[in-house]
């Protein structure tokens, strides 16, 4: 038996569209065409899920699938850290829908705060967009299509923790 797992929901990374393709919607607020990225990570920054969506999906609206589908392939999440803007009745609802249901806590920014601060937990996911960011293909949106944007967010997953485990063999030989 697995131990559970503590499992971070990303904000949603938004990239602006270069090239005109099937999910070219308008967002209602800024009235532009982007895409945007929901990922799912653990405690250490490994993406274990990841959904690459227009962006007039909310986030909250979003995260629905990314959960389910991440609860799906990962049977032990038992809690989930996400931010503010996932805050929100309709994203409470869904977790209680589903069976084992892992629980969700808001990780909201001190209002105290001025200037820049580390958010607990919400760096990690900021990492993990950091790492994809590092490969060209992700920098900016030039697919046209949401299924190969999704199959390069995993190749490029897959790439960084490749150059992990080879750099820590390396180490230890």
């Amino acid at each position: 038996m697995r131990p559970n797992r503590l499992l971070r929901l990303s904000i949603a990374n938004r990239l602006k569209q270069l090239k005109v393709g099937e999910y070219q919607a308008l967002t209602r607020a800024k009235k532009s065409r982007d895409v945007g990225r929901h990922i799912m990570t653990d405690t250490q920054g490994n993406l274990l899920f990841g959904l690459v969506h227009s962006a007039d999906i909310q986030d909250r609206d979003g995260a629905v699938d990314v959960i389910r589908s991440t609860c799906q392939s990962w049977p032990t999440v038992s809690h989930l850290f996400a931010d503010g803007g996932y805050a929100g009745n309709k994203l409470s609802c869904a977790l209680l829908n589903m069976e084992p249901g892992p629980t969700l806590e808001i990780v909201r920014r001190p209002s105290h705060a001025n200037g820049f601060i580390v958010i607990a937990r919400r760096w990690v996911v900021e990492r993990t967009f950091a790492w994809l960011g590092r490969c060209r293909r992700l920098a900016k949106d030039w697919e046209n299509t949401l299924s190969s944007a999704n199959a390069w967010l995993s190749i490029a997953a897959i790439r960084r923790q490749a150059r992990f485990i080879a750099k820590q063999i390396k180490a230890n030989a």
